[in-house]
């Protein structure tokens, strides 16, 4: 019988603690004083509740502006939202805080949570990249900044994650160019138009490599399909991008294909001297 009663008890004063919690927000929510609003919701950030904290500051923060309370209300509304996985709007309060309060304690920290925020929401390369040049623009803010902060290692991570996002992206818009060959046009050349721009903005990035050699591909199906009277200059242009590939990589991962690829052209070379 004490089982039974425990068993029906315990569930409703959770309920009953959780009705009772709920007014408290919603009277809270409903008044008129901001201090009070400001009050309760530094509690609720403190208990870790930072949705119904934001909730309270949204209120608080436009009456606080410009008062003593101002700077330490704003930061609260950034990291609740920061806190409770809503990285775009806490970026964005972010950028209010350390642009409204350049000289506050919490700017250093402000400045990365706004850049590592939109990082976190960075889409797959095949996605608009819009949310990938706002993170890069705040990370290269932080850096300038704090070169040697206390965030600078993560951010300069961060930073080349997403600049080989980028750089992906373009790889994948020259692979369908390659891939689409002389359909309604020379789209080799696309190709390597392509794959030789991402390089220059991206010469660091891990796929280099995977550029270099999709150039040397696309050349020499150019060549292959070139008229006569092109055709030679652009198997030499094959050899020199082949040359480019070894030296850089002697140990490639597409070597024995670069090098079926010098063989193919050296052939044609030698038959039309």
């Amino acid at each position: 019988m004490q089982k039974i009663v425990a068993n029906i008890l315990v569930p409703l004063m959770t309920f009953m603690l959780l009705l009772s919690s709920c007014s408290e927000f919603v009277r809270v929510q409903k008044s008129t004083d901001a201090n009070l609003k400001y009050s309760y919701a530094k509690k609720y950030y403190n208990m870790g509740k930072y949705t119904k904290a934001a909730d309270l500051l949204e209120d608080v923060v436009p009456l606080f502006n410009g008062t003593s309370e101002g700077e330490q209300s704003l930061y609260l509304l950034a990291n609740s939202y920061y806190m409770s996985k809503h990285p775009y709007t806490a970026a964005a309060y972010f950028k209010r805080y350390y642009t409204s309060y350049p000289k506050a304690s919490m700017v250093e920290e402000a400045r990365f949570k706004a850049g590592y925020g939109l990082y976190s929401i960075s889409p797959d390369p095949r996605l608009d990249q819009s949310d990938t040049y706002e993170a890069i623009k705040e990370l290269q803010g932080y850096i300038e900044f704090y070169p040697k902060g206390k965030y600078a290692k993560d951010a300069e991570q961060y930073l080349f994650e997403l600049q080989d996002k980028l750089a992906y992206k373009q790889y994948l818009a020259a692979d369908l160019y390659y891939n689409l060959g002389t359909f309604m046009g020379n789209n080799y050349r696309s190709c390597i138009v392509t794959a030789k721009d991402a390089l220059k903005k991206f010469p660091y990035t891990k796929y280099r490599e995977d550029f270099v050699f999709l150039i040397l591909k696309a050349q020499y199906k150019e060549a292959v399909n070139s008229v006569n009277e092109k055709v030679q200059t652009r198997y030499r242009e094959v050899l020199d991008q082949y040359y480019s590939y070894v030296n850089e990589y002697p140990n490639g991962k597409f070597l024995k294909r670069a090098k079926q690829i010098y063989e193919s052209v050296s052939k044609h070379i030698s038959k039309n001297l």
